[in-house]
Order: structure tokens, then C-alpha cells, then sequence
């Protein structure tokens, strides 16, 4: 299946990445697998990936949510073209 989607990054997801990458080595995985998701099914149509359109999420800002382990890249989508927006780590006491 060749993918229809084409991934882009902004100036601030390539600093966070950046960022994120030097304490942490998997990462860079993360990252690949993320791109691979997007650029087939960032719509997440097939319901097989931890996808999820935010709710009032404005255009620019980061629309849809990969959840990826501790790692969370926000994206928009435009079209042919997914931007990914921003890249985070979620820390280990958000949940408790």
C-alpha cells in the first residue's frame, strides 16, 4: 500500500524533537512509527491506532493527537498533507 498522505514538520516539533531526543534514545523509533501511521491513515479510519481528534483544537494549533508510549505528537491535516505541530512527553504523574 503506497502511502496517500504526505508528513511535514514545523519549526517548533523539529526544536521539541530536538529536545526530547537527547534523553531519550527511543525517540527517534517513536517518530519513524508515527510517520508511518500518518502517511497511511492519519484519520485514523481503520480504528487499529491510538488516534484522537481534540476537542477544541483550532487549525495551526494541533487537531489530532498520536499517542505513542510516553510521547504525544499533535498534528493537523490539510488535504494531501499532515503538519506535525508538536511533540511531548507525558510525564509519569499526570494520571495519579
Amino acid at each position: 500500500m503506497t502511502p496517500g498522505f504526505s508528513v511535514h514538520t514545523t519549526a517548533r516539533f523539529d526544536r521539541e524533537l530536538r529536545k526530547l531526543n537527547r534523553h531519550h534514545p527511543d525517540l527517534a523509533a517513536l517518530y519513524q512509527r508515527a510517520c508511518s501511521i500518518l502517511a497511511t491513515d492519519p484519520y485514523n479510519q481503520s480504528r487499529e491506532h491510538p488516534i484522537k481528534k481534540l476537542e477544541g483544537g483550532k487549525p495551526g494549533q494541533g487537531q489530532y493527537r498520536v499517542r505513542l508510549g510516553r510521547i504525544r505528537f499533535r498534528y493537523d491535516i490539510e488535504g494531501q498533507v499532515v503538519y506535525l505541530k508538536a511533540c511531548s512527553l507525558r510525564r509519569e504523574e499526570t494520571y495519579r
